[in-house]
């Protein structure tokens, strides 16, 4: 039986001719695959599928989507990360924690992100919660001092007094969820060019079935930023949201809805 698999330009000039005839023909792609954005089985045989390019400096790994879920593409990811996500789909990396990270700044100040799910207008939305474990300084800035929200305005996001509705989208930043796990919040790169990681986990993520299942449903991730001492590690999601609420009514949240990269 035929197998329907779409390959991009894009992924045939990175793979070339020789391998995408391969995968067409049927050699090298799978008899069954777990989708790499809603992780549910798929049959290339049974419903058209994409071909999915990750790329990194020095690996690349091909994956697979059902084409309702993703367009055959190339995903531009920090090396680090890839061989991160090779390692867990291999069975070598140690898990990290469900819904939390920390990565370094350019100022080194830390990151911390939380993922949880927001109720908005009767719908659960799925949102990431950065807050910084210290004050965060404009560039070249030598005084004292904390810029995080300032410099997040400055970007687009928007400040909240309550949290009742989706925040508006931010052009050309994204959160990439990719082979099921987070990877990074991506931003615009340089004069339009491509894009860059505001934030990237140490590894790959686990989130919940129920956060990526909301995010698969939506394609749309909200983001939440508070400067340090504002939200805290919050063990429930319920704890969270009342920490959101209050940093709100205290001028202290920004908020972007994001829609989401690569998966």
């Amino acid at each position: 039986m035929q197998r329907m698999l779409d390959v991009s330009d894009d992924v045939r000039a990175e793979i070339g001719d020789e391998e995408a005839d391969r995968l067409l023909a049927g050699d090298n792609s799978p008899g069954s695959y777990d989708c790499t954005s809603c992780r549910t089985p798929g049959d290339p045989e049974q419903e058209r599928t994409s071909t999915v390019l990750f790329v990194g400096d020095e690996t690349a790994v091909l994956a697979f989507a059902h084409a309702t879920c993703l367009p055959s593409q190339v995903v531009k990811v920090a090396e680090e990360h890839l061989q991160g996500a090779v390692r867990s789909i291999t069975g070598d990396a140690e898990e990290s924690p469900a819904d939390s990270a920390s990565a370094p700044r350019p100022q080194q100040a830390v990151l911390g992100v939380t993922s949880g799910l927001v109720l908005l207008a009767g719908e659960l939305h799925p949102a990431l919660v950065v807050e910084p474990t210290g004050p965060i300084a404009r560039p070249g800035a030598t005084g004292g001092g904390d810029d995080f929200l300032p410099l997040l305005i400055e970007q687009g996001f928007q400040p909240l007094s309550e949290v009742q509705e989706v925040p508006a989208p931010l052009p050309g930043w994204s959160v990439l969820l990719a082979m099921g796990r987070l990877h990074a919040v991506l931003q615009p790169g340089s004069g339009g060019g491509t894009a860059v990681a505001w934030w990237q986990a140490h590894q790959p993520l686990q989130v919940t079935e129920s956060w990526r299942a909301a995010a698969n449903k939506l394609r749309t991730v909200l983001v939440f930023a508070a400067p340090v001492g504002s939200i805290g590690r919050q063990p429930r999601e319920d704890l969270l949201r009342g920490a959101l609420d209050k940093a709100a009514a205290d001028g202290r949240l920004v908020a972007a809805a994001m829609p989401l990269a690569g998966t």
